[in-house]
């Protein structure tokens, strides 16, 4: 991959990540308000259905791949992890800030690293094994297990790990089905197994600023995880997976702008490690593809 190939791709990724920090900025807003963090994940999956369908490009002789698909165990696991993921990271948001939740949450790309490795098959290399082990120190600096992890950060732990899931599953299905398919397939799925959480929450009175704040989340996760599908079809997991750091600098202008939260000292060490860790997996690729 050249210079110019990789700089579109990050460009493409930071854009996705970015849309997901916009929807996830919006969830918090939402149960800032009081609203359960289930009724936000399912209204954003639900929503996302909504909005999606009329640009979807779905015709009827798409119906049976769509049936396919629906009834695929890879595509059914990778709606479950996303959804999951999802209803963990807004679950944590509700009482952590959000850039040590996202921080916490990179642990996903971890998970996706090694996962890609064990499941996919693609080779592993010491340099990128050790700066994600770097990576790892600075999600441990951020959540501080030395003093405690808050259940808030436990579910954004367990978010990452249910997301470093999902962008393995991605890569593996990427190329059997269209990008757009496949999100609507998780948002449907998302849609399905969120529901019987969000009814047994409560179905909230909504006004108007809910209601644009809902659809400010259910669009941005849903451009945010399209771009990702296509990001996936051109690029391995194990590429993709150093890029998604840059959602750290989203996030960290999303706290300090919208909530005014700034990361203490040892969390912001832990977030500029992260973020070394990324940036020095991508020069890595760069270099190597250019021998």
């Amino acid at each position: 991959m050249t210079w110019y190939s990789l700089l579109r791709l990050g460009a493409l990724v930071y854009v996705a990540v970015t849309c997901v920090v916009v929807g996830d900025t919006a969830g918090k807003l939402l149960m800032a308000q009081g609203i359960n963090a289930f009724h936000v994940a399912w209204s954003r999956f639900f929503m996302g259905v909504v909005l999606l369908l009329p640009f979807s490009g779905l015709q009827w002789r798409d119906l049976p791949v769509l049936q396919h698909a629906l009834t695929d165990w890879r595509v059914v696991l990778r709606g479950g992890l996303i959804a999951a993921g999802i209803a963990s990271i807004l679950t944590a948001l509700q009482t952590e800030p959000i850039a040590n939740v996202f921080g916490a949450f990179f642990i996903g790309p971890i998970v996706s690293y090694a996962l890609s490795v064990v499941v996919l098959k693609e080779r592993p290399g010491r340099s990128r094994t050790g700066l994600l082990c770097i990576g790892f120190v600075g999600v441990m600096l951020v959540v501080k297990p030395h003093v405690g992890v808050s259940v808030g950060m436990l579910f954004a732990l367990l978010a990452g790990a249910f997301y470093g899931a999902y962008l393995m599953m991605t890569r593996l299905v990427a190329g059997r089905y269209r990008p757009r398919l496949l999100l609507l397939t998780q948002l449907l799925i998302g849609s399905v197994l969120l529901l019987p959480f969000a009814y047994s929450a409560g179905m909230p009175a909504l006004g108007g600023l809910s209601m644009t704040l809902l659809t400010i989340s259910a669009a941005g996760s849903a451009a945010g995880n399209y771009l990702l599908v296509v990001a996936n079809r051109v690029a391995d997991a194990s590429l993709i997976a150093p890029l998604v750091y840059t959602q750290l600098l989203s996030a960290t202008l999303a706290g300090v702008l919208v909530f005014h939260e700034l990361p203490d000292t040892l969390a912001l060490l832990g977030l500029v490690l992260i973020l070394l860790s990324g940036l020095g997996s991508l020069l890595l690729h760069a270099r190597y593809q250019q021998r």
